[in-house]
């Protein structure tokens, strides 16, 4: 059963950084694209990033373009959400997610999140 635990949030300052983790177990970590969702509060979670399997090619939602960067370490099972330039709306919980089979476009399986918080 693959499991997925985030770690590394926390308060911040606007303009400041954070970078999340997420490890991965259950099945081999670099068969399959990653992504990065967030959901703040009252509001419906969304896509902040995805990196293929490889970790050579990634994209970003529009909002966190320039600011954010995903990379993953497939010797370590882990991937990673380097957050720069934080802003009080990035402020949420943060999941990894991963697909359930090779090539597959939808997210089956989720952490338990990491919340994000950015003062003003």
């Amino acid at each position: 059963q693959v499991h997925l635990v985030e770690s590394g949030g926390g308060l911040v300052q606007a303009g400041g950084s954070l970078r999340l983790s997420c490890a991965a177990s259950g099945r081999t970590f670099s068969n399959y694209v990653m992504g990065w969702f967030r959901q703040a509060p009252g509001k419906e979670r969304e896509f902040v990033a995805e990196i293929s399997e490889s970790g050579m090619t990634t994209r970003y939602a529009d909002s966190v373009k320039g600011r954010f960067t995903s990379s993953r370490d497939n010797t370590k099972d882990t991937l990673y959400l380097q957050m720069n330039n934080l802003k009080p709306e990035d402020t949420a919980t943060y999941y990894c997610a991963a697909p359930p089979t090779i090539a597959s476009s939808k997210w089956t399986y989720w952490g338990r999140g990491t919340q994000v918080t950015v003062s003003s």
